[in-house]
């Protein structure tokens, strides 16, 4: 089958075409249902199977130059259109401009900004580490068993691994704790950082996402105790929640990567649908907190018998619904322009202690 005439004929046909109109009328008579290629197509079943093959992929090799030179010649007649357009046209750039609307920052991205300044303020650092973190940094290291129910797959989503790779799997983290980790195998003791960041746990609902934020706190010194632990999350929740006086009640606990370990709750009322916090006769869980296990510190690299310290951990999309009275955790990511505007924060104005946290 020779094609060369029939490939000469339309590609000179598109390179020709003065407008969109006559390149559609080629690409109707050459690649439409009833054009010359259809056509030759349509002989291929009348053919033996080794005639068939190889007139078929000619013609397929053929259609497909057609097509390609098609696509060229319409940007090619686009970009042309869009030179006279822009010869003609101009903008007085005298008249005054649109107003535009300021950006926002987000309540996680602004309550980030305030931790960050809180903590600051006591002698925290900020540490960072990977969200794809190896079996051993996210569970070994922090005293998780192996039998432990967060090790398992209804829970921690697990990074994929070829078949008879009998490696240790690498997950999304579902803490910001291996950042604790990395920070002391790093840098030693003594340490104080705070480790914001994305996590992720296989759970969703009103309260409750597949990925979510958290903030995690580490202090480690040669005479740290629980009464250290108790002064800093005080302090923390008066300057976070504003408020002058705050109760907590601490409430014995079990992690395996502290002990002991207790939940922390905060005194707060609601009435009338009105969230107040630090006041009140009603008693709400903010947090996890305790004194690190010496095998944690073993794991980083420091010295139990030298070094001791506290350890604690909070949902910050929990205490930004907490301050700014968000009722459905969900509504953080699903990119509504109203929702942000309402609940968004001018992007200038950054959080510290001396001016107020939440302007």
């Amino acid at each position: 089958m020779d094609l060369s005439e029939l490939r000469g004929k339309y590609i000179e046909a598109v390179a020709g075409a003065a407008d969109e109109a006559a390149l559609e009328e080629v690409r109707i008579a050459a690649l439409g249902k009833k054009g010359e290629i259809s056509a030759r197509m349509a002989t291929l079943g009348k053919m033996d199977p080794e005639e068939r093959k190889a007139a078929g992929a000619m013609l397929n090799l053929l259609k497909d130059e057609i097509d390609a030179a098609l696509r060229a010649r319409k940007a090619a007649l686009a970009d042309a259109a869009l030179d006279e357009r822009l010869k003609s046209e101009w903008l007085d750039v005298t008249l005054p401009g649109r107003p535009r609307r300021a950006g926002s920052i987000h309540p996680v991205s602004q309550v980030m900004d305030e931790l960050t300044a809180i903590f600051a303020d006591m002698g925290f650092s900020v540490a960072e580490g990977p969200q794809i973190e190896s079996d051993w940094y996210n569970f070994d290291a922090l005293n998780i068993p192996p039998e432990h129910p967060a090790r398992q797959e209804h829970d921690t989503f697990f990074m994929h691994r070829a078949a008879g790779d009998n490696r240790p799997p690498h997950v999304l983290r579902t803490h910001t704790s291996p950042v604790q980790i990395r920070a002391m195998t790093e840098q030693g003791a003594p340490i104080r950082v705070i480790a914001p960041g994305r996590v992720y746990r296989m759970d969703m609902d009103q309260t409750h996402t597949p990925m979510f934020h958290q903030v995690e706190g580490l202090a480690i010194d040669r005479d740290i105790s629980m009464a250290n632990l108790k002064w800093c999350l005080e302090e923390f929740c008066r300057a976070f929640f504003e408020v002058d006086k705050v109760e907590l009640r601490f409430r014995a606990s079990h992690f395996p990567f502290t002990e002991p370990s207790a939940e922390v709750d905060i005194r707060y009322s609601n009435v009338g649908g009105q969230l107040k916090i630090g006041e009140g006769d009603k008693w709400m869980e903010i947090l996890g907190s305790g004194m690190v296990h010496p095998k944690v510190l073993q794991a980083a690299g420091v010295n139990p018998d030298e070094w001791q310290g506290f350890a604690f951990g909070m949902g910050i999309d929990r205490i930004a619904m907490l301050k700014y009275g968000i009722p459905d955790l969900r509504a953080f990511f699903e990119a509504d322009l109203r929702w942000l505007r309402h609940y968004g924060f001018a992007a200038l104005d950054l959080p510290n202690l001396p001016s107020g946290l939440s302007r």
